[in-house]
């Protein structure tokens, strides 16, 4: 017998690894075609490998905790606090983060949606799970699957920016 909403988070696990697969393929594609990975290129490839796999993490606990045996209450209050804690330390270092790699932090609508609407729905779901237990489930997911959405927006306005940098293409030779 599964948890609330195992399947759920199994398919929400599948895409997450796809993304996070999909997403450095295309900077190798880039790479291929001829252009030079700049130092936002490796932070961008970094920061959504680490969010896709801590969030794969999170989709995957509470079924892991489950195969333990520990009672569905607790199987999302310890996934909260244990998926919550160090996400929360990622958003809101993540400007910090970048400006000391990048030399610039973010756009505001990265940070507004990446750091403050990712952290403000992290830190609720903590609360929510620790204090109260009749939707732990549906919250918890949510914040997941939130989570999750704000990495695609991140990335798909951070792939913007990287689309629009010169590329250095080497020049052929004449035959």
């Amino acid at each position: 017998m599964g948890i609330t909403g195992e399947t759920f988070l199994f398919t929400l696990a599948t895409l997450m690894i796809t993304f996070a697969g999909f997403s450095a393929l295309l900077f190798v594609i880039r790479q291929a075609a001829g252009a030079k990975l700049s130092l936002l290129d490796r932070f961008i490839v970094r920061n959504v490998m680490t969010y896709s796999f801590m969030l794969t993490g999170a989709a995957l606990l509470p079924a892991l905790l489950a195969l333990f045996g520990v009672q569905e209450t607790w199987v999302w209050r310890i996934s909260g606090a244990i998926f919550a804690l160090p996400m929360l330390s990622l958003q809101v270092s993540y400007s910090a983060r970048r400006r000391k790699v990048v030399g610039e932090g973010a756009p505001f609508p990265i940070l507004a949606v990446f750091v403050v609407l990712g952290s403000a729905v992290t830190a609720a779901m903590l609360i929510y799970v620790l204090v109260a237990a009749q939707y732990a489930a549906a919250v918890y997911i949510t914040t997941v699957t939130v989570d999750f959405f704000t990495v695609i927006y991140g990335f798909l306005n951070a792939l913007d920016i990287i689309m629009q940098q010169p590329t250095e293409v080497p020049k052929r030779s004449a035959p």
